[in-house]
């Protein structure tokens, strides 16, 4: 789709409606730009957007209807001069280029492998015994 800028008559009356009204047009795709004039009521979309689908959502809210569907062209980009290159002197050095090795220990609360096969149980089934005869045990 070419971007279009779509003007809308609506007929809103109540402040509540309007700020309705704009959260259905910026939830539709390809919204790039909504104004409003309250005094007209005339809304203006501008982006990639199906109008007669816009319309029909604001229809649940108001009274919606189309004014005028255009067009609108990408502005012309001037090319821009090309700027000369700093001059490099004779003897500058070339820039040193200094690597950290990544090991698991430089981030200590980060996932690794090997605690993916580990099987801790933190409370394992263990026995406590006590050589006194009159103890009672619970398991």
């Amino acid at each position: 789709m070419t971007a279009k800028k779509a003007v809308l008559q609506l007929s809103v009356h109540d402040e509540r409606i309007r700020k309705k009204a704009f959260v259905t047009v910026s939830r539709s795709q390809g919204v790039t730009s909504i104004t409003m004039e309250d005094k007209t009521g005339k809304m203006t979309v501008v982006g990639e957007v199906d109008t007669p689908v816009l319309v029909m959502k604001l229809r649940k809210l108001c009274n919606a209807e189309i004014v005028s569907v255009e067009v609108v062209k990408p502005p012309e980009k001037k090319p821009e001069p090309a700027k000369p290159a700093p001059a490099k002197p004779d003897t500058a050095k070339p820039a040193e280029i200094v690597a950290f090795p990544v090991t698991h220990m430089n981030y200590p609360y980060q996932y690794h492998s090997s605690f993916a096969n580990s099987h801790y149980q933190p409370y394992g089934n263990s026995r406590v015994v006590v050589e006194e005869p009159n103890t009672c045990v619970l398991m």
